[in-house]
């Protein structure tokens, strides 16, 4: 994916125009020592549509952690690192298939650590893959949705950021999902219904009401 401009120019001379002088600054020094990903990864945040201050200050922050710490990939980085989640729907886009999160105890998207892959598309459908069992899933590697959101403490590992970055993955083939031990059970939803659930999480509702407007 490229920012839309010129393809001859510079990225960070887009970014300077989309983020502010600063932020390209610092992306100008590091676009020739990131990896491809790492830099494709830059790209899609940069190129991610915002609505409002809050979600345009919180790109900024993805984006900021993308060029500034080598490690954003890593879970040991317990000041925050990234994650990919798969926001998985039917075909027709009607439905969207959640987990119920064993450890967290709440109905979520599939998702997981990036374990040092700046490919969270594909780390993305990797998680989709894993934990839903479904054949012929085919990815959107466009971003669909940044997630902030603190994970509690679990054992030895201290309370701590995630940085969610969600893509949206189209089971192509049958519904008929396995699952496995990282949740109690999976379930189809409608996509209109969760947009008004209040009980569940706040972003599986943001996410909902994104897909309908863009469907």
């Amino acid at each position: 994916m490229n920012v839309p401009g010129n393809p001859d120019e510079p990225v960070y001379h887009k970014l300077d125009e989309l983020r502010g002088k600063a932020l390209s600054g610092l992306f100008g020094e590091l676009f020739t020592t990131m990896t491809d990903f790492r830099h494709n990864l830059l790209e899609s945040l940069a190129n991610f549509p915002v609505s409002g201050a809050a979600e345009s200050a919180l790109r900024e922050e993805f984006m900021a952690l993308v060029a500034g710490h080598a490690d954003a990939c890593q879970r040991s980085r317990l000041d925050g690192h990234l994650t990919g989640s798969a926001w998985v729907v039917t075909t027709d886009g009607r439905q969207a298939l959640l987990m119920h999160h064993r450890k967290l105890d709440r109905w979520l998207q599939p998702g997981g650590h990036a374990d040092g892959n700046w490919d969270l598309a594909g780390v993305a459908l990797r998680e989709a893959v894993e934990e839903t069992g479904l054949p012929d899933l085919y990815l959107d590697p466009v971003v669909f949705d940044l997630d902030k959101h603190r994970i509690p403490a679990r054992g030895e590992v201290p309370e701590h950021w995630h940085y969610d970055i969600r893509f949206v993955v189209r089971a192509m083939g049958s519904r008929q999902f396995s699952g496995n031990t990282e949740s109690f059970e999976l379930r189809w939803f409608d996509v209109a219904d969760l947009a008004q659930e209040a009980g569940l999480d706040a972003s599986i509702r943001r996410m909902a009401q994104r897909w309908l407007q863009r469907a």
